[in-house]
């Protein structure tokens, strides 16, 4: 074997060898834990290195030959990178006059690899910054961008002098994966002196992060009997890790299975994509339910040395197929039931079935396959029991059938999986006896018919109605008895079953329906328990000619005068054709005014027409006797009356409601005795109202005279007010006389009230001409208002003049001096009457009179 060269390589954080001749080669690594080998060559770290001062650090390599087993060590050396001087990129140009320019380019750094989580002493160099016009002046570095003068702030620094780029902390990939920075030279004075260079920082990915499973327990299911290779689920878990790498690839394991039945290996997984199948056959509901598994998930490509890892739960559930057919519990099953019963449970057929209780699988459907030609039975399934409920749906007779032998086939709901049949236990036979009854006697017919006239006497015989008892095996004596009959026209006989009547048949009766009466016997037999049945026996009533016409309507009513004067009747008979129309009709010969004031013609076999033969009749009542023939075999007549109701009629020809009221039964004196009441009602009415008119004119004409509240006869005085002393005591009577009466010299000297009638001649007024046609009134109007505006002595001479305060002193003396005048002597105030009946009070209080 060729000995082996270490190279370096900048491939992440990893060192590779390659061997010179080009057939397998195992590796190792010597005693340094810090490092490992893959497969192919490759160095990784498995840590973060410092080496504090060191340049280099050495690591021993061991490979191995496979065919020879020799092993060779090699060195590998590690050494320390020194942080690198960047320098602007220059180019020269060549101008089209031939000269040179040389032309300065942007800044260009390629990423910088920062491994996560160092260890190493803080600040740590990443690399330096430097512009080639710094050997002119003095130069400022510094960097922006989220890291160091954004947030996350403080992560990278610079050296504002060298422009040394550090990083001040360790970092963490899964947090952020890499950093954008700008870098920026300018002068003293802050001036650029260099376009900003972009700086990008990625953070090399370590093996810190556990793979995690989606869940904590995975659920899955597989039919039994599924056959390997058969898919059951998919386990998936997670790496926070570069998934780039082998820190974030996983693979899947199988640690455990429980139970370890049939094979401790019944199930495996892929271990890159999580999917886990069957690899064995046997997998059996009925023996094992479910199946757990620990899955492990490890990452570094699931290295057990190097890689981390982390382990969850699968339930695998095994579903359910119907590959176990229902079984009896037993060959024959027997049972009995009472004949005639129906919806009776008479056996239960229990089965037994190892598929999982209440699926389509273990649910069993019964079937009769032989025995029950007629479909006399079924057998509905019980859903909680899964037994089957052999029942009766159809009655049977005792007489007729004794037993039953049936043979059941029981299945499932879902057809069995392929390959599986039914045994011979899912066949079954159902031994059925059948017990007899005390059974109840049958009429027949039932129900029966019979047709007879109406009109038979009691005592007739009209048919035998009798049962039969179904128990032929048994010696019974059966009894008669009615229980319906309405009309109470029949009985039967006990023993025989005769039936007769006790009452005449009326097919008019209201208990014959359309010609038919109905009849309910009853039939009991003496066993244990004794048994009744009924029947019905239907008599067809035939009509005769017994019921007599009747006039219809009953009651009309007509005009006093009535146009026309003529009335349609008809005839009611109960009887049937031709026991009733057509008929006859024809006034009676009594009393005698009938015929005298009534006519009576035919129109048809029907109806007649009664015409009043007078031009009017007095309102009334006034019953008319008709007479009536049929035209049965044997003719009925009879006579029946006419109410005829004669009154007044408005102009539509209706009767009014007065004479309704005499119609319907009141008599001439009632109504006068009403009319009469209604009158004195009026009247009274009528002088109460004028009363009250009486009343208000005389409280006005006393409210013109005395203010209520000085009236002294019904009114309480005041006394808060003393008023104007003595004065004011001094009444002056000759005040209250008519001007026009009073003497000249009678009258007060002083000045006169503006409210007294003037002292002059009076106001010609026109006068209304006698002739019988005066002229226009209206004229006559207008002339009068002028004249009573242009009237002084016009009102309101006498109105009602209201005084505050009198005050003393007056040269026109005080209203309250009511005493006579001394020059006049005694006053006669009767001449107060003339004025109207306001002033007749005052004429009696102060003339002396009766009051």
């Amino acid at each position: 074997m060729s000995s082996l060269v270490g190279k370096f390589y900048t491939l992440q954080n990893g060192l590779s060898f390659m061997d010179c001749g080009g057939e397998k080669v195992w590796f190792d690594v010597g005693d340094s834990s810090a490092f490992r080998v893959s497969e192919n060559g490759v160095v990784y770290t498995l840590k973060c290195l410092s080496l504090s001062g060191k340049e280099e650090v050495v690591v021993i390599i061991y490979a191995q030959d496979p065919q020879s087993k020799q092993v060779k060590p090699s060195n590998a050396t590690l050494t320390q990178r020194v942080p690198e001087i960047l320098f602007p990129w220059h180019s020269v140009v060549v101008r089209g006059d031939g000269t040179l320019k040389r032309v300065k380019r942007d800044w260009v750094i390629p990423p910088i690899n920062v491994p996560e989580n160092s260890r190493g002493q803080f600040p740590e160099d990443l690399v330096r910054i430097r512009s080639d016009r710094d050997k002119n002046r003095m130069l400022r570095y510094s960097v922006t961008g989220p890291g160091a003068d954004q947030p996350p702030t403080g992560i990278f620094i610079i050296n504002p002098i060298s422009g040394q780029l550090s990083v001040t902390k360790p970092l963490d990939r899964e947090h952020i994966s890499n950093f954008h920075l700008r870098a920026h030279a300018v002068d003293l004075n802050g001036n650029q002196v260099e376009n900003p260079i972009d700086i990008v920082i990625n953070v090399i990915d370590q093996n810190d992060n556990r793979p995690e499973f989606t869940h904590t327990i995975f659920n899955g299911s597989v039919p039994e009997g599924s056959k390997p290779g058969s898919f059951v689920m998919t386990v998936t878990a997670e790496d926070k890790d570069d998934p780039k790498t082998a820190n974030g690839m996983l693979r899947y394991k199988i640690l455990s299975q429980n139970p370890q039945s049939p094979s401790s290996n019944m199930f495996t997984i892929n271990n890159k994509t999580g999917d886990i199948i069957t690899v064995a056959a046997g997998l059996d509901r009925e023996k094992v339910t479910q199946y757990t598994l620990i899955i492990q998930a490890t990452d570094m490509e699931g290295n057990p040395t190097y890689g981390l890892s982390n382990t969850a739960t699968t339930v695998i559930r095994i579903t359910d197929v119907n590959d176990n057919p229902p079984e009896f519990t037993t060959d024959t099953f027997f049972g009995e039931i009472h004949e005639n019963r129906v919806n009776v449970i008479v056996a239960n057929l229990t089965v037994t079935d190892k598929d999982q209780p209440h699926t389509p699988a273990w649910s069993a459907v019964y079937r009769i396959i032989a025995g029950d030609p007629t479909g006399r039975f079924s057998i509905p399934t019980d859903p909680t029991t899964n037994e089957g409920l052999l029942t009766v749906v159809k009655p049977i007779d005792f007489e007729l059938t004794r037993s039953f032998m049936l043979t059941v086939e029981a299945e499932n709901e879902v057809p069995l999986a392929r390959g599986i049949h039914l045994p011979r236990q899912s066949t079954a036979t159902v031994s059925v006896r059948i017990l007899d009854i005390n059974e109840s006697p049958e009429f027949s017919p039932n129900p029966k018919s019979i047709k007879l006239e109406e009109g038979l006497p009691a005592g007739s015989l009209l048919t035998t109605f009798t049962a039969q008892d179904p128990d032929r095996f048994m010696r019974q004596t059966i009894r008669y008895s009615k229980m319906y009959d309405p009309a109470n026209w029949l009985e039967i006989d006990p023993v025989n079953g005769r039936i007769s009547t006790i009452a005449i048949l009326d097919r008019e009766s209201p208990y014959v329906k359309n010609n038919l009466y109905n009849v309910t016997f009853m039939a009991s037999d003496n066993g244990v328990p004794p048994a009744s049945g009924t029947g019905t026996l239907q008599m067809y009533l035939l009509d005769i000619n017994d019921n007599a016409p009747h006039v219809f309507p009953p009651e009309v009513e007509m005009c006093e005068k009535p146009d026309p004067n003529a009335i349609n009747i008809t005839a009611n008979d109960p009887d049937l054709n031709p026991n009733a129309g057509p008929f006859a009709f024809e006034l009676a010969n009594r009393p005698s005014d009938i015929r005298r004031n009534w006519t009576l013609s035919r129109l048809n076999g029907e109806h007649a027409q009664l015409r009043l033969r007078i031009g009017s009749l007095a309102s009334g009542i006034y019953e008319i006797p008709v007479m009536i023939t049929d035209s049965g075999n044997l003719p009925m007549s009879n006579i029946s009356y006419l109410r005829v109701k004669v009154c007044q009629c408005d102009h539509h020809g209706d009767c009014v409601d007065m004479e309704r009221i005499i119609a319907a039964g009141l008599g001439t004196g009632a109504i006068i005795a009403i009319l009469i009441c209604i009158i004195i009602l009026l009247v009274l009415v009528l002088l109460f109202v004028m009363w009250m008119k009486r009343r208000d004119k005389e409280r006005q004409a006393k409210q013109l005279l005395i203010d209520p509240e000085d009236d002294v006869r019904d009114n309480i005085l005041k006394y808060d007010e003393e008023g104007g002393g003595e004065e004011d005591q001094d009444y002056d009577l000759s005040q209250l006389q008519q001007p026009d009466a009073l003497e000249p010299e009678c009258v007060k000297v002083g000045i006169r009230r503006l409210d007294e009638r003037p002292l002059h001649h009076e106001h010609q007024y026109p006068l209304r001409s006698a002739a019988p046609h005066p002229g226009d009134i209206g004229d006559f109007i207008h002339e009068g208002l002028k004249a009573a505006d242009n009237d002084p002595t016009a009102p309101p001479y006498d109105s009602l003049l209201v005084f505050d305060y009198e005050g003393s002193g007056s040269t026109a003396g005080s209203l309250s001096s009511l005493h006579s005048s001394s020059s006049c002597g005694d006053q006669d105030y009767d001449y107060l009457g003339d004025w109207g009946p306001r002033f007749h009070k005052l004429a009696d209080l102060y003339g002396g009179g009766d009051d």
